[in-house]
């Protein structure tokens, strides 16, 4: 994300509270060309961290910190992935295909892949054809945009409305929208966000209710019911 000219630099890492057509969200804005993303589940004893706090402090340990992170897709009560799940190259569930019920199942849903110097979303067919090695995946439904269409089942006088949370890629995989938004919205509202207003060929859903953000520079660390996946950038600790 280069500046203009005479302009300040552009932070590698951006959030913000905006307003966009009648309603509220926060955004952070990543440049993973320059940012270490990187998903979270269990520690190095296979316990589900669940809190940002608990993935803080074992970052701390390493003179590392969380400087922004997300619940990251769906999951069961033994808080494992429904689908696609790869941590450090690792795939610890399979990618799933095919329609099913709630969210998740809506198709066409897609994957969250993250590898050395950029980050993109891919629908889930495109993502099982491409061949991609993601260092960091995760899948997720349904897609909110694709290739700058929103999905084909949002309706725009749906009365469907839940806090909601997602991310959106830019072509080059170097510049990562995170939303969430503050009041309860519509999935038609929050394609747009990212379509519209933020200006992304692809976004993904990630959850709903449960949405929950940690972006301590605008003194944001949300508490609540233990999360599965988790996604977030590391820093050293200063």
């Amino acid at each position: 994300m280069l500046a203009a000219l005479g302009a300040a630099p552009v932070a590698a890492l951006d959030c913000n509270d905006i307003a966009y057509d009648g309603n509220r969200f926060t955004v952070c804005e990543v440049d993973a060309s320059t940012e270490k993303l990187q998903l979270f589940l269990r520690n190095d004893q296979g316990k589900v961290y669940g809190q940002f706090s608990a993935i803080d402090a074992a970052l701390a340990q390493d003179g590392q910190k969380l400087a922004f992170a997300t619940n990251a897709g769906m999951y069961h009560s033994d808080r494992s992935p429904v689908g696609l799940y790869i941590e450090n190259q690792q795939q610890q569930m399979r990618l799933i295909p095919n329609a099913g019920p709630g969210n998740f199942g809506l198709l066409p849903n897609g994957v969250f892949c993250m590898r050395p110097g950029r980050a993109d979303v891919y629908e889930s067919l495109q993502y099982r054809d491409s061949g991609v090695n993601c260092t960091h995946a995760t899948q997720s439904g349904p897609m909110l945009v694709i290739e700058g269409e929103l999905h084909p089942r949002f309706l725009v006088d749906s009365n469907s409305y839940y806090i909601r949370n997602g991310v959106g890629t830019s072509a080059d995989g170097k510049r990562v929208v995170f939303a969430i938004s503050r009041n309860a919205v519509t999935f038609h509202q929050f394609g747009r966000l990212f379509r519209d207003h933020l200006k992304l060929p692809s976004a993904l859903y990630f959850d709903g209710n449960i949405s929950r953000l940690h972006a301590p520079s605008v003194g944001r660390s949300d508490n609540g019911f233990m999360m599965g996946p988790v996604v977030g950038v590391v820093e050293a600790n200063d």
